[in-house]
């Protein structure tokens, strides 16, 4: 087991807060020293009581997810001899209501785009495979209910 950490913190200011018009603006930082400005999304709170510059729970939430997927995809190429030189993933996260009738992150797609070099590169076959299990073993897509959907990107696409 281990444990992960983060430290959300936000003041208000000399904003009246009774209003409902404070700053969604805070601060982010996790056990390893980073340190990012988070705030609410602009689609939910708007401007300027939301921070459009600073990231969102939604859009951390679904970078979470790509990042997790990437991670363990890396090690995977790595495992079958697959030199991978770039990695690019334009996820996107999908808010609508659920069964239960809340507004929830309910379809997380990924669209990772992996080139590779050297003698050995991987058929689709084999990217489809890494990617299949990259999902399976992504802690964070195992922690979560919402549908999650791989569409990796093939160089000749």
């Amino acid at each position: 087991m281990s444990v992960h950490t983060a430290t959300v913190a936000w003041t208000r200011g000399d904003a009246d807060f009774l209003d409902r018009r404070y700053s969604r603006r805070h601060r982010i930082r996790f056990d390893g020293g980073a340190e990012i400005a988070a705030s609410s999304s602009p689609q939910v709170v708007p401007v300027p009581m939301s921070d459009p510059s600073a990231v969102d729970p939604e859009e951390a939430f679904v970078a979470s997810l790509s990042s997790c997927h990437m991670l363990w995809f890396l090690a995977i190429a790595a495992e079958r001899g697959f030199r991978v030189d770039r990695y690019e993933d334009r996820a996107s996260g999908t808010m609508a209501k659920n069964a239960r009738g809340k507004l929830a992150i309910v379809r997380v797609e990924l669209r990772p785009d992996a080139r590779f070099s050297g003698a050995r590169r991987p058929t689709r076959d084999d990217l489809v495979a890494m990617h299949e299990r990259a999902h399976e073993e992504c802690f964070l897509a195992n922690s979560v209910a919402s549908e999650i959907v791989c569409e990796p990107v093939w160089p000749d696409d």
